[in-house]
């Protein structure tokens, strides 16, 4: 088996100060995504790269390669050129796979569009990043993605395909589509596939001047506070970013990773596909969206030796009625992160999904993602309490309000520096300089460092509930709560207060079967933690709100519980 060398042993903080620095013993790849790809197809080409389970789709690296190749040229055929951007707006499919790696093999920026956006979102991506194409799946459960789009340009269905003029998208020129909509203005992806297969057998592929520095993929932040923005990424952000993750995990050809979580965001893009890529290991999507009992199933009847989910995500497994069933004994390792991972769920995922292996993760968007991960042989108390170690390459320091650096232990800011920085935010020059000061990205995170290394996310700074004038950290709150046998999922923010500015407020979704009332909680809380930390509002629900990726809405929660308790016109201290 082939693995990655090197270490993640990082330099401990110097003069008890929050400051680490990665190691550098491996180096840095130049390569582009499009390279790093066909390196990983000559070396493994006969071996089974890409599963997608509902689609019945089994290519090996070389077949896998080979289509990248064929849409490439396609692409190329319909007019995309360099630095072209090309919004992809689908679930997990194959072709969203596809177009990842051809976009980046001619030079195009992939723009990624959250599946769950609605026409005023649509709107807003194209027009905001000027996309010249569109590839679209044609609808994904409720969401109707063509007749969606035909509410922003009508002019599909009356157009040429290949040569659009759209009164609101003025910069779109091509729609793709995963099927065949019947639409004038529409090229069916397997036209693109078949105009590439042309080209190929009359011309090899032409060969593309490309640096790993070039802008290559554009990702919008969640937007719940303002318009979403466009994290540019480069080859080098990513491609580095899933070598150093695969790293971490210990991953090689021999693996194979079961991936439920979205492609559209850097979970999937970049720490399953792009970690995959850089070691050969088998890439198995159990469907287009999550389903526990689908992942549950891939994982079995596939024998995954790894598996990356958001913590709501290893919560529905778990909790699965037919959990028992499934054979998860090929389990070894995979990634827990996109939010606060609860130290109850990662002891169950290591024992009860014979996860010993598992891994934290933490990172952002604009920082390619990863920053911190947990190592496979971390004690598990390091794995179920921090994010791990820095990763190599980078730069974090934790700093107070005035930007200063604070002591090991101490909490403030996140502030990561080094080759994972995204460029910038697509034409924002103002949020990018708010963000990226002295090349070192503010991440809005709250976090600790010890004296070994290992970074604790204690919450987010907007997060942070200031009651009465003392600071408290939801998370805090909610590692306790997890603890109650009878609470499947739980979640603590601030709301409104006349007197002291912020009161607590928990949503609690209890195990199936399970009555436990308001006073029960408040009693297992009296005496265990500070009583200005127990909660004053505590909810009861079916489920919590999520996005597409599993993240916990905290802001639909706030607005709604103002409106139940009527505090729409509380004027906060706080």
């Amino acid at each position: 088996m082939q693995t990655l060398p090197g270490s993640f042993a990082s330099i401990a903080p110097v003069d008890g100060m929050a400051y680490v620095r990665g190691a550098t013993d491996v180096p840095l790849s130049e390569a582009t995504i499009g390279e790093f790809l066909s390196n990983t197809a000559q070396r493994f080409a006969e071996r089974q790269a890409v599963v997608f389970r509902e689609q019945g789709v089994r290519w090996t690296w070389k077949e896998f390669d080979e289509r990248v190749d064929r849409l490439a040229a396609g692409l190329l055929s319909l007019g995309i050129a360099k630095n072209d951007r090309v919004g992809i707006w689908s679930p997990n499919r194959f072709e969203w796979l596809l177009t990842q790696f051809a976009t980046a093999r001619i030079g195009a920026v992939l723009v990624n569009i959250n599946p769950a956006y609605r026409v005023s979102e649509l709107e807003y991506a194209l027009r905001k990043v000027r996309c010249k194409a569109l590839v679209t799946a044609e609808q994904f459960k409720t969401s109707k993605y063509i007749s969606m789009l035909l509410d922003i340009a009508p002019e599909l269905a009356s157009q040429q395909a290949g040569d659009l003029h759209c009164a609101r998208l003025p910069e779109l020129r091509i729609v793709i589509s995963t099927g065949d909509p019947g639409l004038s203005g529409v090229t069916p992806f397997s036209t693109v596939m078949e105009k590439g297969e042309a080209i190929l057998r009359d011309e090899e592929q032409t060969t593309f001047e490309l640096s790993a520095h070039d802008p290559i993929n554009i990702q919008f932040t969640s937007g719940t506070t303002g318009s979403p923005k466009g994290a540019t990424l480069t080859h080098r952000n990513i491609v580095n970013n899933g070598r150093f993750v695969a790293m971490a995990m210990k991953l090689s050809e021999a693996d194979s990773l079961c991936i439920p979580v979205p492609l559209y965001h850097c979970f999937g893009m970049v720490l399953a596909v792009m970690a995959c890529v850089s070691v050969g290991a088998q890439m198995v999507f159990p469907g287009e969206g999550f389903d526990a009992g689908a992942t549950l199933s891939s994982i079995a009847e596939e024998r995954c030796t790894a598996l990356h989910g958001v913590p709501t995500m290893f919560i529905a497994e778990l909790e699965h009625p037919e959990f028992a069933s499934f054979d998860l004994g090929s389990l070894r390792t995979g990634i827990m992160a996109g939010s606060p991972c609860p130290v109850e769920t990662m002891k169950q995922v290591a024992s009860r999904m014979n996860m010993q292996e598992i891994t934290i993760a933490y990172g952002m968007t604009e920082t390619s993602p990863i920053s911190f991960q947990s190592a496979t042989s971390d004690p598990l108390d390091k794995r179920t309490t921090t994010v791990g170690r820095i990763q190599p390459h980078l730069e974090v320091r934790i700093v107070d309000s005035l930007g200063n650096t604070v002591p090991v232990g101490a909490t403030g800011e996140l502030c990561t520096k080094g080759y994972s920085v995204m460029l910038g935010y697509w034409e924002d020059e103002e949020k990018t300089r708010e963000s990226i000061v002295d090349g070192w990205m503010h991440t809005g995170d709250l976090a600790t460092i010890d004296a070994d290394g290992y970074c604790n996310i204690v919450g987010r700074l907007k997060d942070m509930v200031i009651r009465g004038g003392e600071n408290i950290y939801p998370r805090e709150i909610e590692e306790y709560l997890f603890k109650h046998p009878h609470i499947q999922n739980v979640q603590v923010f601030g709301v409104p207060d006349e007197r002291t500015g912020e009161e607590l407020c928990t949503w609690i979704v209890l195990r199936q079967g399970e009555y436990v009332s308001e006073e029960d909680i408040r009693e297992f809380c009296r005496g265990q933690i500070a009583h200005y930390k127990v909660p004053r509002y505590i909810h009861f629900v079916d489920e919590m709100p999520l996005t597409v990726t599993g993240k916990v809405q905290k802001f639909v929660m706030r607005e709604e519980m103002i409106r139940i308790l009527n505090l729409g016109n509380v004027k906060s201290t706080g």
